[in-house]
Order: C-alpha cells, then sequence, then structure tokens
C-alpha cells in the first residue's frame, strides 16, 4: 500500500471519528412550543456545544420520543407526559426536575378595549358571539387544553362552550388564532400573550381552578454529557433570571 493511500485512508478514518464523536454530543432538546421564546434566550448563556431545540405540543414531543426520536432531554408542559414517558422507561433515572410554573389568562385581539371578570358563571357563551370560537389547546391532549378545560370546568362554563372550541395543535397555535382575529377570544399561558402583540389579556384564572402548572425536564436514555451539563444550566440563577424575565416562575 502506498504511503499516500495510508494517508488518505488515516484522514479518512479521522474525520469520520470526529464526526461520531459531534453526532454523539449532540444536544438535541424537546420542548413544549410555549418556551420558544424564553428558552431560546436562555440557551444563549450555556457555554457547552450549542443546543438543537424542537418546539411542539408536549403530547407530540413525548409520541415522538416514544417512536425513537434521538432527542436528549425532554421538557413538557405538564407533568403528565413526562409520566407518559417515565412509565415506559425512556427516562434517565434521577434527572427528572420540575423547571418552571406559569399562569392561564384570557385573551382577546389587541385591538378588545374590554375587561372579563373570571368568575363562576361567568358569561363566556354570550361573550363568544353568536358565531365565535374559544381557542385553545386540544383538551384531550395538550397540556394548555387540559388546564384551560379544568379551570372552565371549576367556574361551572365549560358545558356552555364545549362545543365552540377551537382545539389546536399547541398553545401557540390557539395564541396565533387570536392575534389574527380568528377568535374572539382564547385561554393560554400568560407567558405566550407576553409574547404576542396582536393579543390582550382581559383576565386572569387563579391557579386554584386547575392543576399547577409545572414544566418539568428530564434527561432522556442514552443521553450525552452535554445534555446534562445543559439541564443543570437551565436550573442556574443565570437561566432561571432569563425565564422570569419571559414571565415564568422558576421552581426547584
Amino acid at each position: 500500500m502506498s504511503a499516500r493511500l495510508v494517508a488518505l485512508l488515516a484522514a479518512f478514518c479521522l474525520a469520520f471519528a470526529s464526526a461520531a464523536a459531534q453526532a454523539q454530543e449532540r444536544l438535541l432538546v424537546f420542548a413544549a412550543a410555549s418556551l420558544r421564546n424564553a428558552l431560546d434566550d436562555a440557551a444563549l448563556g450555556f457555554t457547552g456545544p450549542r443546543p438543537v431545540i424542537s418546539y411542539a405540543g408536549s403530547s407530540s414531543l413525548a409520541k415522538q420520543i416514544e417512536r425513537g426520536a434521538p432527542a436528549a432531554l425532554f421538557i413538557s408542559a405538564d407533568r403528565d407526559w413526562m409520566n407518559y414517558l417515565e412509565r415506559r422507561g425512556l427516562l434517565e433515572p434521577g434527572t427528572r426536575r420540575d423547571l418552571l410554573g406559569n399562569r392561564l389568562v384570557l385573551v382577546a385581539p389587541a385591538s378588545t378595549a374590554s375587561h372579563a371578570r373570571i368568575e363562576p358563571g361567568m358569561p363566556l357563551a354570550r361573550w363568544l358571539g353568536k358565531r365565535g370560537r374559544l381557542a385553545m389547546g386540544d383538551p384531550n391532549h395538550v397540556p394548555a387544553g387540559k388546564y384551560a378545560k379544568a379551570a372552565l370546568e371549576s367556574l361551572g362554563v365549560w358545558q356552555s362552550v364545549r362545543g365552540r372550541i377551537a382545539a389546536t395543535e399547541n398553545v401557540r397555535v390557539a395564541l396565533a388564532l387570536v392575534a389574527r382575529d380568528e377568535a374572539p377570544l382564547g385561554v393560554v399561558y400568560a407567558t405566550d400573550a407576553r409574547e404576542e402583540p396582536g393579543v390582550r389579556v382581559i383576565g386572569v384564572f387563579d391557579a386554584s381552578l386547575h392543576p399547577p402548572i409545572v414544566y418539568p425536564m428530564a434527561l432522556l436514555k442514552g443521553a450525552p454529557p452535554a445534555a446534562r451539563a445543559f439541564a443543570d444550566y437551565l436550573l442556574s440563577d443565570q437561566a432561571r433570571a432569563v425565564f422570569r424575565k419571559h414571565g415564568f416562575t422558576p421552581l426547584n
């Protein structure tokens, strides 16, 4: 074998090893859609490998993980979908943490001037008008939708609007419907409403009306060391300050 061929083979092996090492360290994060702005902002302060963050509804992300998606870290918008993965043995033991809290609000298009009293028996159906629909995450799957349904049930108004729901695949889509004036009202997270100039908060739901809004995070089986470092960073004072700036309540 010629010296040149040996050198080429050696270079190829080194390149392959380097690519394999980079793939092993690739930091793919699956996160709830409502975290997009805050998590993107927080990730800028991480000094390790740049994370690749995929945002979608927590239910969709959990199903992708179950089917083998190579995510290293999962941040859900509720405990149910994290429990779903934990029951299937897909989490790295001992790495689950409650990261953030949030609030639910009632929003309307930014041009709306009125306020709404969030109280038992409120005339929500009348506020929607004759043909208007209430935009919210799908209450069967999407965490924001499940929280919203629970709050409306507590207020005794769910039955009056259950047939007039514009159910969406994640809370950001519900927010967009209201911002585009395609729905007169929506129930979304307070943090989402802060990020969208096209909507106006007209009411705030008391936290006692629904289960606590908690965003848990956990490493997934086979996660590279960089994922653990990133998870630790998200619990740091530096990251917590960023989340607080975006309206989230840091936990732990």
